[in-house]
């Protein structure tokens, strides 16, 4: 049986059980998978496993503008969820970054700036989940650009880049809210 058969044939045993069950506490989260974009359900993808959140969340993020993106983090972070994010140097100035808005919602947000750029693209949800892929976590990412977006379910992965995301952590700076931000 392909691969993908056997997802939907789980997908649906998966259902059939929730319904005879009464129904689920969470809907089953599809992982392992791939996502391109324009318009290809990336931004809905990470939202979808944002909100299957449970304990944790570490973000890496070159450019972050995505307010759907920013709000399902706030509402974990609201769950209960403990939220890090880590940014590029360059979303000091961006004008639409999500950076001051992450941080007024009490999420530690630090700024990696060792680099020419901090050019990562990476969610760590749970310990278990790895997001990565050219997308980044824009508008521009889901509707006009060419980007792929992968869901890992695989702990050892997910190990692995919580470490590599811990490393750039230790060398960031918290982020510093631009004095125009202040003042909205």
């Amino acid at each position: 049986m392909e691969k993908s058969s056997w997802r939907v044939g789980t997908l649906l045993i998966a259902l059939l059980f929730c319904a005879f069950m009464g129904g689920c506490a969470a809907p089953p989260v599809q992982t392992d998978t791939v996502y391109f974009s324009p318009r290809g359900g990336c931004t809905d993808a990470i939202v979808r496993n944002l909100a299957a959140a449970r304990e944790s969340v570490l973000v890496q993020a070159y450019s972050f503008t995505s307010e759907p993106i920013a709000e399902a983090l706030v509402k974990a972070h609201r769950r209960g969820v403990n939220v890090q994010v880590i940014l590029d140097k360059s979303q000091r100035t961006e004008k639409h970054s999500v950076a001051h808005l992450l941080r007024a919602a009490g999420i530690p947000v630090f700024i990696d700036d060792k680099y020419a750029i901090a050019h990562n693209k990476v969610m760590v949800i749970d310990g278990r989940v790895v997001i990565t892929g050219s997308f980044n976590f824009t508008k521009a990412a889901e509707v006009s650009n060419a980007e792929n977006l992968l869901v890992i379910e695989d702990e050892e992965i997910a190990g692995i880049y919580a470490l590599n995301w811990q490393n750039h952590q230790a060398r960031s700076k918290p982020y510093e809210q631009k004095a125009a931000d202040k003042r909205e």
